[in-house]
């Protein structure tokens, strides 16, 4: 009970949130910023403009991809917060601690 009741305080704070989106986005900026480096580096110093610009399709993907599966983290946290079948207000107040 004592780690159950940690993890709903952290949860409440909004640490675990911070969390999923720094460990969801930060690896896929990299790779979306490598991309437009090589991108430029096909489009501009190679030449190979088809090839540039196909490379510089992806960073929207990747971005895409980090945003869907931080979305997908979140709706889990939320629904561990939320038991099936409670109403918005009882959510509300079992994550502010009124019951």
């Amino acid at each position: 009970m004592a780690t159950r009741q940690k993890i709903s305080e952290r949860e409440m704070s909004g640490e675990a949130a911070e969390e999923v989106s720094e460990q969801a986005i930060g690896p896929a900026a990299l790779a979306s910023a490598a991309s437009v480096g090589l991108a430029w580096y096909y489009f501009f110093l190679r030449g190979d403009r088809e090839r540039g610009l196909f490379v510089g399709l992806w960073p929207p993907t990747i971005l895409a991809f980090a945003s869907y599966f931080n979305q997908r983290k979140m709706r889990q946290q939320l629904n561990t917060i939320t038991q099936p079948g409670s109403t918005l207000r009882n959510a509300i107040d079992s994550m502010m601690g009124n019951r």
